[in-house]
């Protein structure tokens, strides 16, 4: 018979290890932990199998992006700094997570900003000190090892397999601007253009899921389950340690009891939820809800930093986009044989090939600007490509000063949070928002590009003033899907720190939150490899804690 609590939920087992999210962080995580084959360990997934095509062929991102089979659908509350509008908020709804779904652009960002960290009184995570797990994973398309990449590991990184030539005249034209072609951007300076590593293997797209769980699940049976499709309600925590989880799965209510330590991996929007409902989190705000505090911790939840996208859209003329080649119906099939046979062309397309870092004025002691160049325009992700031929240069400001929040609305876990970034909060942020949108018509106005005949599309020529400019970035910013920082590390003295330096929640033993919750300050780039990074450091810090006993 099985076993079951007081309240009739079944209890599935005990485990030493219960890792929550099967995404960019918890796979890497799970695999970590999985490899002594003492370690039970148990990872729990609310998402499905990936098991649908636009999940393995790279262009899906087009059709996976605001599709409920993909994409939880989150939006944010109405943002007063974007004219009031609220936007679709694509987080990943499968195995892999937002890997599955992203842009699959391979990104460590700047040595300053690790370095940033460790000011912060963050011991072991300056770039020196974090250098070694990004390359732990790697296998590097390039020749051979070298200080700065590798080969062998299991997060493959490849150069992209398709070019146009419109991108190529961007990328002249950025240094005709001033903006200097570089061949990496992962040495710890990104200031300069360069083609964008992809996280491909043969043309096909990598998740987490593919490259660090799927490989181990049968050769480690014996101490590695999986259960996706599970909806978590509450880590149980008692005299102060976690005791188990609390989740559903087709209905039926379970429990595993646990041994050792829980892992939130949920995301930056997941695991703040998840810890509030557990009585984790502000104590004033738990009582409104009728949550039990057990740990009042005021930073959970807070802190929120995302990188804004601003994305202008040029027409041109003469030259192929994305937009001409899927218009023309004949040209689909032949996309479609050279992506079978050759494994390249459109349909291998990142969102983005080039990219460009660069400063928005010289104040700046690093690049505070990350262009994505793109060779097609769409109203939003999600929505059909317009039909004239354009590119979208896109731009973000890398290191935001607002500071927005993801906080519960309701206890059950069903119910998605109140997610508020916060964007141009800040005088400083709206001041960035404006010199981008000179900078990149600075850009588009160089020789290398008259042959094409760049018109612009959006905003338009007619906003011309800094009050124009702003109102344009208003109406045309949204997400780049980058959202950290909602139970960021800190010292103790810091109020709003919910974990410290080991990723351990402040006084609740045996839970950590090893995501891209935990970056006090965001990266100077795409953040899906630092989250991965951060895990792959987690999970050995886990592993000295658990020897030391």
């Amino acid at each position: 018979m099985a076993q079951r609590d007081e309240t009739g939920r079944r209890t599935i087992g005990s485990y030493d290890y219960v890792v929550i999210g099967a995404g960019s962080a918890g796979c890497v995580v799970a695999n970590r932990l999985s490899r002594n084959p003492r370690n039970r360990v148990l990872v729990l997934e609310a998402g499905g199998r990936d098991d649908w095509i636009w999940f393995h062929i790279p262009v899906g991102y087009l059709f996976a992006i605001g599709n409920p089979r993909a994409d939880w659908l989150f939006k944010t509350e109405p943002q007063a700094g974007l004219g009031g509008r609220a936007l679709a908020y694509p987080r990943g709804k499968v195995l892999g997570g937002s890997s599955a779904i992203n842009a699959m652009v391979y990104m460590r960002g700047q040595a300053a900003d690790y370095d940033g960290w460790r000011q912060l009184g963050l011991s072991g995570w300056g770039w020196d000190d974090v250098l070694p797990y990004f390359l732990k994973h790697e296998d590097h398309t390039g020749p051979g090892a070298s200080a700065m990449h590798r080969s062998g590991g299991e997060w493959r990184v490849e150069h992209p397999r398709v070019r146009w030539a419109i991108l190529d005249a961007i990328r002249e034209a950025a240094e005709a601007a001033g903006i200097a072609r570089i061949d990496d951007f992962n040495t710890g300076d990104n200031e300069g253009s360069s083609y964008f590593q992809v996280n491909q293997r043969r043309g096909r797209r990598l998740s987490a899921y593919r490259a660090f769980l799927l490989p181990v699940l049968n050769k480690r049976a014996t101490n590695l389950r999986l259960e996706t499709g599970v909806l978590v309600e509450r880590v149980v925590v008692e005299n102060g340690r976690t005791t188990a989880v609390e989740f559903s799965h087709g209905g039926e209510r379970l429990r595993a009891e646990i041994s050792g330590e829980v892992v939130l991996s949920a995301g930056a929007i997941g695991s703040p939820a998840l810890l509030e409902r557990s009585g984790i989190g502000e104590g004033a705000r738990l009582q409104g809800l009728g949550i039990a505090t057990l740990a009042d911790l005021p930073g959970v939840g807070e802190n929120l930093q995302d990188h804004l996208q601003i994305r202008p859209v040029y027409k041109v003329e003469g030259v192929r986009t994305l937009n001409s080649d899927y218009a023309k119906i004949w040209r689909r099939p032949l996309m479609a044989l050279q992506y079978a046979a050759l494994r390249s062309g459109p349909l291998t397309m990142a969102p983005s090939q080039v990219g460009a870092f660069a400063k928005s004025s010289p104040e700046h002691a690093t690049a505070n600007l990350q262009y994505h160049f793109q060779p097609l325009s769409l109203d939003s992700w999600g929505s059909g490509l317009h039909p004239f031929d354009a590119f979208t240069a896109s731009v973000c400001n890398l290191r935001p000063t607002s500071r927005g929040h993801v906080h519960l609305k309701t206890p059950h876990a069903q119910d998605a949070p109140a997610i508020s970034p916060n964007y141009l909060d800040t005088q400083a942020d709206r001041q960035v928002a404006i010199d981008a949108m000179k900078l990149t018509r600075r850009i588009v106005a160089q020789a290398p590009l008259s042959r094409f005949r760049p018109q612009e599309h959006l905003p338009g020529p007619a906003a011309s003033s800094d009050a124009e400019l702003l109102e344009a970035a208003a109406a045309l910013g949204t997400t780049i899907f980058h959202p950290v920082g909602t139970a960021k590390m800190g010292r103790p003295e810091d109020a709003l720190a919910v974990l410290d330096e080991r990723l351990r929640v402040r006084g609740i033993k045996g839970l950590r939150v090893i995501d891209a919750s935990a970056m006090p300050a965001i990266t100077s780039g795409n953040t899906a490899n630092p989250t991965m990074m951060i895990a792959e450091k987690g999970a050995a810090m886990m592993l000295e804690d658990a020897q030391a006993g």
